[in-house]
């Protein structure tokens, strides 16, 4: 896993978006499509604006992103059981108003979180994503360093591509501080997630993740053990993944690896 550190959220998540973009437009010169997989959540505001940024607005580059975004093909990370998509929650609102609107994606699909058999919702889209690799994805660390729904302890089993999954109290406790729900009881118990081991499968990795609400999972989940209690450290097993933090998130790492950070832009962490 390659580490970078940026001053803000905000040079974060323009450099991430960047990368992202490039290999997108990568995918559709190689392949013919890009096949990618979001993420959602307040760290992925910024992140997700200026990936579907036009060129010569503020900051953006001449040439950016000129992504052919109708050669994208679309999954989501997780999404609520029982949440209608007009709840402010809904994870399928969340990508329409902050991805799918901006950029004309035409190929995204859905997991319906309030479907009468989320099993079979499963089966569906875990079918679709199985189909073929995925070429990048977006992915962010929880409080309880979770990565998409799948809380401590994390299934680092399962082949399957999404899984039913429990959330946990402190997942749940985000939720309400993040302003998504008024009170932790407004939070559904149970989601439906990508699971670890399908997250990995992806040919690139990009990780956004800023605040200082995530300083103690980073900690872990960079230099800590690799275990099911620390679920985004499995993302320390991919050969092709870039963590990006900001000073806030990245400010309980090891001095030895703060010095390492200070000297270069970029620093790899092994598993």
């Amino acid at each position: 896993m390659l580490l970078k550190v940026f001053p803000d959220k905000v040079s974060l998540s323009r450099a991430a978006a960047e990368q992202a973009a490039g290999s997108i437009r990568r995918a559709i010169t190689e392949r013919g499509r890009a096949r990618i997989i979001a993420a959602t959540g307040a760290s992925q505001f910024e992140f997700l604006d200026a990936l579907t940024k036009a060129p010569g607005v503020d900051w953006v580059k001449n040439d950016w992103p000129k992504i052919d975004w109708t050669k994208v093909e679309a999954f989501h990370l997780d999404e609520y059981i029982g949440l209608p998509v007009t709840h402010p929650a809904s994870f399928r609102k969340f990508l329409r108003e902050r991805l799918v609107s901006k950029t004309g994606i035409v190929n995204f699909h859905w997991i319906e979180g309030d479907a009468a058999d989320p099993a079979a919702v499963i089966r569906e889209v875990g079918k679709e994503l199985a189909s073929a690799p995925i070429d990048i994805a977006f992915v962010g660390i929880g409080e309880n360093g979770h990565i998409a729904f799948n809380d401590p302890p994390a299934d680092f089993t399962t082949e399957d591509p999404y899984i039913i999954v429990n959330l946990d109290e402190p997942c749940r406790q985000q939720q309400v501080g993040e302003g998504w729900f008024a009170d932790i009881s407004q939070v559904p118990r149970r989601a439906i997630s990508m699971s670890p081991r399908q997250i990995l499968k992806a040919r690139e990795i990009v990780v956004v993740v800023p605040d200082k609400r995530k300083a103690t999972a980073v900690k872990a989940c960079l230099e800590g053990e690799i275990t099911p209690m620390a679920p985004a450290s499995i993302l320390r097993r991919h050969s092709n993944a870039t963590i990006y933090l900001d000073t806030e998130s990245a400010s309980l790492l090891s001095p030895a690896l703060q010095s390492a950070l200070a000297q270069e832009s970029q620093v790899m962490v092994s598993s």
